[in-house]
């Protein structure tokens, strides 16, 4: 039986050996992960804590439930931007590929918009830190983004709130600076028409049309640490994904 720290609850210990699991590769897409009743004979738990330990896959986009058949390993390339940037900052300890940079064009304190305060967890009308960019390669704007932070990171990590570039990235360096780490991060997606903002930093027409995603970084005990907004112009590929047709 795999051994269970007792610094988490257990559940999240039985979550984070079969994400580990998962990203990995040791399970892979379309495979099926242990059931209720399995996770509780080998981990030694009830089914209650054994069915919160995969809903808390569910909830981190690992996984899915299929009625009547079992849980099993979702796609993890949603947002394969986000994954290629956070893997090239702890290789090679900088986010950008040759020929790309970035322009902070904001940084500081400012009152988080209601979505921003829900994401992080705060009450409304509290201030946060944020961080705007505008990443560019030799072809123009690449996309527009701007990264959230709850007061307490803010303070433990102060470069934040510098219009200096952080060349290993900002997650890499709050994570150094807070000794907390990235686990898993949620995507969401939609098109829309950009704002005057977006349209400026993009050198787009106003009202093109503009992909807008929304990432969240939780860490190792399923806090946020991190909350981002990208928006992508058109006729830029933003994300590509091989997968099997089988």
């Amino acid at each position: 039986m795999p051994q269970i720290e007792e610094a988490q609850p257990k559940y999240l210990q039985i979550a984070h050996h079969i994400r580990d699991q998962i990203l990995r590769g040791d399970l892979r897409p379309g495979e099926e992960v242990p059931s209720e009743r399995q996770l509780a004979s080998d981990w030694k738990v009830s089914r209650p804590t054994a069915a919160r330990s995969l809903e808390a896959l569910s909830n981190q986009g690992l996984v899915e439930k299929r009625q009547g058949s079992g849980t099993y390993v979702r796609s993890l390339e949603v947002n394969r931007r986000a994954r290629e940037l956070y893997g090239r900052a702890r290789q090679t300890g900088t986010i950008y590929t040759p020929g790309e940079y970035a322009v902070i064009t904001s940084a500081g304190w400012i009152e988080a918009p209601d979505h921003v305060a829900a994401a992080l967890g705060l009450a409304g009308g509290r201030p946060a830190v944020h961080r705007q960019r505008v990443t560019n390669d030799r072809n123009g704007p690449i996309t527009l983004s701007t990264s959230w932070f709850a007061p307490d990171v803010g303070q433990r990590a102060p470069r934040l709130l510098e219009s200096e570039r952080i060349k290993e990235g900002t997650l890499r360096y709050v994570e150094g600076m807070t000794g907390r780490q990235g686990g898993y991060a949620e995507d969401r997606v939609c098109a829309r028409l950009s704002t005057e903002e977006e349209a400026a930093a993009l050198r787009l027409e106003p009202g093109s049309a503009v992909l807008l995603v929304r990432h969240v970084v939780f860490d190792l005990q399923d806090r946020p640490l991190e909350f981002a907004e990208a928006t992508y112009p058109p006729n830029r590929w933003a994300f590509e994904q091989d997968y099997p047709l089988a």
